[in-house]
């Protein structure tokens, strides 16, 4: 689904490239160095810019294997090095393109904790899927929150979006059951479904979401065909760690890093595909409904490295 976002991408990359140079400028910086203080400034600064200590290591001794090797002896080519290896991180995992079914709905379960955006990103991406062409409905599966519910019906109603909501304390997989039969119906292409904000270390909680997906792919065959975890940029290795506890319970497809325009760091994309797989998706940059990018390695490196 390459269309997402690009046409915004476009006329918006100079803001992508302010949010990473913001992140990673000391990253540059450092790669003018060739002796072994320099290196171990770098791995300083990749694991200040949260690239973690996997990511960190790797591109390190790449780093030092390259100039030993005389493949590097200076500023461009250690950048080259640096720019082939991260590719290489980013090539052994999944396509950072969301998925869009071939036919019926294409669902996306929206899941993550308390307090990194949820909400907003759904309604972005519910707004860029309209402004495209598509049509779309919010499911309101966080059933013990009205607040939360009345808010995402209020950004239903100023993007267009379809809602559907439960009773308070229903059911939050009858409400996702319900929502893709009425988009069946309806012949809506798109249903976003958003769940209550849990901690990552709550059993209960991770088991009902493993309920909505399970109910989700029993109604829509491969569905829900991206399961995006909203993570906040600012919350730096934390979000590492809140991936892993939710990939136990669900399949997270992806991410929508929200935010970024609020972090002073950038590297949490590359620490997010090398230690699992998972690819950020979508990023947040503004309050914005529009906002939201898609994310693209390749502004990613030339914005990071030059």
């Amino acid at each position: 689904m390459a269309r997402l976002c690009k046409r915004k991408s476009e006329r918006e990359k100079s803001l992508w490239k302010r949010v990473v140079n913001l992140a990673l400028s000391d990253v540059r910086v450092l790669a003018t160095g060739v002796d072994t203080e320099s290196l171990e400034d770098m791995e300083e600064k990749l694991l200040a810019a949260d690239f973690g200590v996997p990511a960190s290591l790797r591109l390190t001794d790449r780093a030092e294997e390259a100039l030993r090797r005389g493949i590097a002896s200076g500023e461009e080519e250690l950048i080259d090095v640096l720019r082939s290896e991260i590719i290489k991180i980013f090539d052994a995992g999944p396509d950072s393109e969301l998925v869009e079914a071939e036919g019926g709905p294409t669902v996306y379960l929206i899941v993550g904790v308390n307090g990194v955006g949820k909400t907003t990103s759904i309604a972005k991406l519910a707004s860029h899927l309209i402004e495209e062409g598509h049509s779309v409905m919010i499911a309101a599966a966080d059933t013990f929150r009205a607040g939360a519910v009345a808010q995402l019906q209020m950004w239903a109603e100023r993007t267009g979006a379809d809602f559907i909501c439960g009773q308070e304390r229903s059911d939050p997989a009858a409400v996702a059951f319900d929502a893709l039969e009425a988009a069946a119906a309806r012949r809506i292409d798109f249903v976003l479904i958003d769940t209550a904000g849990r901690l990552h270390t709550n059993s209960d909680l991770m088991g009902e979401l493993a309920k909505i997906e399970r109910v989700v792919s029993r109604k829509i065959q491969d569905a829900p065909h991206e399961t995006l975890m909203v993570l906040d940029a600012t919350a730096g290795q934390n979000s590492v760690r809140q991936v892993e506890a939710f990939s136990k319970a669900l399949s997270v497809t992806g991410i929508i890093l929200s935010k970024m325009d609020s972090s002073a760091k950038g590297g949490i994309v590359v620490a997010l595909q090398e230690e699992h797989g998972v690819p950020v998706k979508l990023i947040g940059v503004g309050e914005r409904l529009e906002d939201l990018e898609a994310f693209d390695v390749n502004l990613f490196l030339d914005a990071a490295l030059g």
